[in-house]
């Protein structure tokens, strides 16, 4: 059971391009939003679509992953550790942030080249 411990599954949509940051001795991180969507219907009995944004944070070889293949728009799943950490913004407010630590990260949807190529 202490594989399932701390541990967040997610399939969403990358919210913008990961910003990437290269630290000393040639670390890579790279950071970027996904977002997960419920659909339900509501107490009235509409459609309702719930969108949740998560921050992501990769390193190392996912984090290069990252960097070559993972663009704001694309479909993707990540599976990882969540992980929160505090901060005293410049009024002196604590702020705290919630991340997922991807420690897998898959690519879902097309191939750009089966997208081109692909007749409608």
């Amino acid at each position: 059971m202490n594989a399932l411990r701390n541990q967040a599954q997610l399939i969403g949509y990358v919210g913008n391009d990961p910003e990437i940051t290269e630290l000393q001795g040639g670390k890579k991180l790279a950071k970027f939003s996904l977002a997960t969507n419920e659909i339900y219907n509501n107490a009235a009995g509409e459609r309702t679509i719930s969108t949740e944004w998560h921050t992501i944070i990769a390193w190392d070889r996912q984090a290069e992953i990252a960097e070559k293949y993972v663009q704001k728009g694309k479909e993707i799943a990540v599976s990882g550790r969540i992980t929160h950490r505090s901060y005293d913004d410049n009024e002196g407010q604590k702020k705290r942030i919630t991340e997922i630590r991807c420690s897998d990260l898959l690519l879902l949807g097309k191939p750009e080249a089966a997208i081109e190529t692909e007749v409608f």
